[in-house]
């Protein structure tokens, strides 16, 4: 049985997801072992998790793309099954409307995402057809979601405890690639203690402390708490992709970012300009937000709406038929174009 000490330990995650179990205790009012004893029965039963990926928007290099993806009927679960074993592909998610599915999609070079959607999504049997939006920049991305577990006081004195917001001029000097073993050691399990990181990447620790602190300040890492819907209460998902005129673009996408209930917002190119992932508790508050944008924004067309029906893999974690962690792929866009390597057990 989950409490609202579960809730607020995820959100707290949510706000700082490497914070140590003692600067947690006083927000959230028990004691570091307590929390540490929840965290570890989240985790060991794929209710809620850790992971990082690398960003593109710090990067100064790679893109980003979401791919639909429309199948055979009895096809479906087939493909998004697949494809979820690519590292190259984020996240997969089944969808009503006009495609099947929706892939988030990472590469290091347009010929790199090229490669990928025509020679390895087209050849996978029973797919149709695809349509890719590339994005041109992150307004706002899952990772500064939360679930509004903690009030107020709690989410200030959180912060105020550590939690730094980005310096870009703390860059590190090195071609990311060098840390590549240990961005995959993170998305594994992103609280993974620094001993062993350093067993996993082979540096000190103190070396593996101060690369980590550099990637996360700079935020060319991104380090992120996922929950599984047991957890969250089932809220309602859905890709709304949306066109405005280019002398709006900025103010709607800002305007979207600001909602609660938007979890990933981002200016595309392709059939739409805007694309944003709401979550929501009703279906009609989704109409609602619709309504909010009209007025707002009146020269607004919505291209698509796309409900979520299953998350097959979020941010590189298999998900099972409730939306529990039950596997992991790295997310790795070095990787060779093709199938994934098979995936492991999530971290316990």
């Amino acid at each position: 049985m989950t409490d609202e000490l579960d809730l607020a330990l995820v959100d707290a995650l949510r706000m700082d997801p490497r914070a140590p179990w003692s600067r947690l205790a006083a927000p959230l009012g028990v004691d570091p072992a307590t929390l540490s004893r929840r965290w570890a029965r989240l985790n060991a039963a794929g209710d809620a998790w850790v992971t990082c990926y690398p960003s593109t928007d710090r990067l100064g290099f790679g893109l980003t793309a979401l791919v639909e993806v429309e199948c055979l009927a009895d096809r479906v679960g087939a493909v998004a099954a697949v494809l979820a074993q690519d590292p190259q592909a984020a996240s997969v998610e089944v969808v009503t409307g006009g495609a099947d599915l929706v892939l988030t999609v990472g590469a290091l070079e347009p010929e790199a995402l090229t490669r990928y959607v025509l020679d390895r999504i087209g050849a996978v049997p029973g797919v149709l057809r695809t349509r890719t939006s590339l994005v041109e920049r992150t307004v706002r991305e899952g990772s500064r979601w939360h679930d509004g577990a903690l009030d107020p006081g709690q989410r200030e004195a959180i912060t105020a405890a550590g939690t730094q917001p980005v310096r870009l001029d703390r860059a590190p000097g090195r071609q990311i690639v060098e840390d590549r073993s240990l961005l995959l050691a993170l998305g594994e399990d992103g609280r993974m203690p620094y001993a062993e990181l350093a067993q996993r990447t082979g540096l000190p620790p103190t070396t593996v402390r101060r690369r980590l602190t550099e990637l996360r300040d700079s935020g060319r890492l991104v380090l992120r708490c996922d929950a599984s819907p047991r957890l969250t209460g089932h809220p309602i998902g859905m890709f709304l992709w949306s066109e405005l005129p280019a002398h709006r673009l900025d103010a709607a996408a800002e305007w979207f970012a600001a909602l609660p209930q938007a979890r990933m917002c981002a200016v595309t190119v392709g059939a739409a300009n805007l694309s944003t992932y709401l979550k929501v508790r009703h279906l009609p508050e989704l109409r609602r937000l619709e309504e909010q944008l009209a007025r707002r924004f009146p020269e607004v067309r919505v291209r698509e709406r796309q409900l979520a029906l299953r998350t097959v893999k979020l941010v590189g974690r298999l998900m099972d038929g409730e939306g529990r962690a039950a596997g992991y792929v790295p997310i790795d866009p070095w990787a060779p174009c093709g199938p994934g390597s098979p995936a492991t057990p999530p971290a316990r």
